[in-house]
């Protein structure tokens, strides 16, 4: 919520408050381009993927979380189910991918352990 309300406040002159993007292309009055932080990435590190941070989400909640499949599968906007099953599913589950996403901040947030080693780089297996 703060970041909305940083943005509302920095929102362009002349945007309807309630029409501007949260975050803006090049160009004020177009989104966030679908490559931006592809391209971002790419500054930083050129082996790291969007698909990758998607990737490693499933992984987390697959792994450390109780939460359905289904929950996690549409938390990644994907089509959960075969095609009768779709028919009849026609809730969105947003309170449960809610805490689904609350319980990802916390864990990305987390202040790490100390006693973490990193693997070695060199190492055979």
């Amino acid at each position: 919520m703060e970041v909305l309300r940083r943005m509302a406040e920095i929102a362009p002159e002349g945007a309807a408050r309630a029409a501007a993007f949260v975050f803006p292309g090049a160009m004020s009055d177009r989104p966030l381009s679908v490559m931006a932080l592809a391209m971002c990435l790419r500054g930083l590190d050129p082996s790291a993927t969007v698909h990758g941070f998607r990737s490693s989400f499933r992984d987390w909640a697959g792994n450390e979380t109780y939460f359905a499949r289904e929950i996690m599968e549409q938390a990644l906007a994907h089509r959960v189910g075969d095609s009768t099953e779709l028919a009849y599913r026609r809730s969105d589950a947003l309170d449960k991918r809610r805490k689904l996403m609350d319980a990802r901040a916390t864990y990305v947030s987390a202040e790490k352990s100390g006693n973490v080693v990193p693997f070695s780089t060199n190492a055979t297996a």
